[in-house]
């Protein structure tokens, strides 16, 4: 008996709860099915667009490029690769591959700009971390190379409080040009101590001697 009478007054508080919220619950629930309604066709809408941007992507890789209009097709496909589907991986590859081919080419400033279309998008939502750290890096030595010292230092500066030697080590050179000798030796030796290898660890070794003098 007295299970039911405690049977009736829960169920009792549940309506009388449900009655008194009855509106902030329903927007609640709204919310909860709106969320996971969104993430459901994010996911359905990412993977269709993999999907089609890998076949874009192994049609560009696969095109000859050694007539006139080979390399038109190629530029066609890679134009919409990076636009149509930026946020994929396949056009993250596109991007730095096509990148570091004009960077090697001595084609700095379309290095430039196609490193920067990379560090764009791989940041905000759907972030790619390693490909923005790479786009960052090279951005940064371009940067060097065309003595715009202060943008260079602009694109390492989240990474400095970390315990990367390149980073550090592409620091210093920056402040070694701009002159810093002390503060350039700083950051080589953060470099040196955290570098593994003997070759890398003697460059910097070398870097620290010749602002020494």
């Amino acid at each position: 008996m007295n299970e039911v009478i405690e049977n009736n007054l829960a169920i009792t508080s549940i309506r009388n709860f449900y009655m008194n919220y009855r509106k902030a619950i329903l927007v609640v629930a709204a919310l909860v099915i709106l969320i996971i309604s969104a993430y459901l066709i994010n996911n359905k809408i990412s993977k269709i667009n993999n999907l089609k941007a890998g076949e874009i992507y192994n049609k560009w890789i696969a095109q000859e490029t050694d007539t006139d209009e080979g390399i038109l097709i190629s530029e066609e496909l890679f134009a919409d690769l990076i636009s149509s589907y930026k946020k994929t991986g396949y056009a993250n590859i596109a991007l730095l591959n096509h990148a570091s081919l004009k960077a090697k080419n001595g084609d700095l400033d379309l290095a430039l700009n196609y490193f920067l279309l990379l560090k764009e998008s791989t940041e905000g939502i759907g972030s790619n971390k390693l490909f923005n750290k790479i786009a960052r890096i090279n951005l940064a030595r371009i940067l060097i190379a065309q003595e715009k010292f202060d943008d260079a230092l602009s694109m390492l500066d989240i990474y400095s409080s970390e315990s990367d030697a390149l980073i550090h080590e592409i620091i210093g050179d920056i402040l070694s040009k701009q002159d810093k000798k002390d503060l350039a030796i700083e950051q080589y030796n953060i470099a040196k101590q955290n570098y593994t290898n003997e070759a890398s660890i003697s460059i910097v070794t070398m870097k620290i001697s010749n602002l020494s003098i």
